[in-house]
């Protein structure tokens, strides 16, 4: 096994550097050390360190090569790379930076300065950690809130992308777009509550059958509310509120307009459309003409008419994102 995650890799032909750089880090960080090129490209792929510090001029192979080999290796590209090199030998800043560091340190180096370049990188490191980390738990969730539900395909991911656009369409920032993208597969989380007869039976529920599937939206808060993270905080008030109707018929708490937070207001009209659009073990996809007519017969009542008007001014964008998935379900089928 490789060090754990914290190590930096050190390289550098002189042992004076490697000295003065361990002075600076090693109260800190657990490091590893590199003579040369070839040394440091073995090193980085059997250790994996977090952070490669490298310097630029070396006699069997410069710090350009050595980061283009290593942005190349899928093992070692997204490990961040600092050059660390005298002013003379930096030359050209832009080649290093199309070789694929993230930044420079000028020899002799500062320690204030390298501690506080290092610290910068790997924050963000962490950052783009953490947002992989989200991202997994978000695919996981979403399908396993559908694992027992045979009928919905790429139904949560389709949606996700119409409520995204409908979201822009009314004004939100794009960062607050995409986070109702991430949040919106995890509407249905709380279905792994529910029984497997209920979920797979070929027919509409029975009223008994209903009280007991209606109890999914709390169930998915349930789980969903217990991280800080804003995406699943969002996702917890979807999936909560997704099946709230505008003029207060909805479930589970009979919510009217605006008492109705906007992000499930808008997955409420993503789910429904493709609900419809889509194919069930009770029925068969519904003609587009007829969905908005329905739709359409539900502003006031089911949606918010603002909303529902917005959304359905989106139809040849909902038509395209429709059918990009639409074709990807496909080959995955063939597959």
């Amino acid at each position: 096994m490789g060090m754990p995650y914290g190590a930096l890799l050190i390289v550098d032909d002189e042992p004076q550097n490697l000295a003065a750089m361990r002075q600076i880090l090693s109260s800190k960080y657990r490091l590893l050390f590199a003579r040369g090129g070839n040394e440091a490209l073995a090193v980085a792929r059997q250790q994996r360190p977090a952070m490669i510090l490298l310097d630029i001029k070396m006699p069997d192979m410069d710090g350009y090569a050595v980061c283009r080999a290593l942005k190349a290796d899928p093992e070692t590209e997204h490990i961040p790379v600092i050059f660390v090199s005298s002013l003379s030998d930096v030359g050209d800043e832009a080649e290093g930076f199309e070789a694929g560091c993230v930044d420079y340190i000028i020899k002799p180096p500062s320690p204030p300065i390298v501690l506080a370049r290092i610290n910068t990188h790997l924050s963000l490191v962490r950052a783009i950690r953490l947002e992989d980390s989200h991202r997994d738990a978000i695919f996981m969730l979403g399908a396993a809130g559908h694992y027992n539900d045979s009928d919905t395909g790429v139904h949560i991911w389709r949606m996700a992308a119409y409520a995204g656009l409908l979201a822009r369409e009314c004004g939100w920032s794009e960062e607050e777009a995409k986070q109702i993208e991430q949040a919106a597969p995890m509407h249905d989380t709380g279905k792994i509550g529910i029984p497997d007869a209920i979920l797979r039976k070929p027919a509409k529920l029975d009223a008994d059958e209903w009280r007991v599937m209606r109890t999914h939206s709390e169930i998915g808060h349930g789980i969903l509310k217990n991280s800080k993270a804003p995406v699943f905080q969002m996702a917890a008030q979807i999936a909560l509120y997704h099946h709230e109707k505008w003029d207060g018929s909805g479930y589970p708490n009979g919510l009217a307009g605006e008492d109705i937070p906007e992000a499930a207001r808008i997955v409420a009209l993503a789910d429904v459309f493709d609900a419809l659009s889509m194919k069930r073990p009770y029925k068969d996809p519904w003609p587009i003409d007829r969905i908005i007519d329905v739709m359409g017969e539900g502003s006031g009542l089911h949606f918010e008419p603002r909303l529902l008007e917005a959304f359905l001014g989106l139809m040849p964008q909902l038509l395209e994102i429709k059918q990009k998935w639409d074709s990807f379900e496909q080959r995955q089928n063939v597959a």
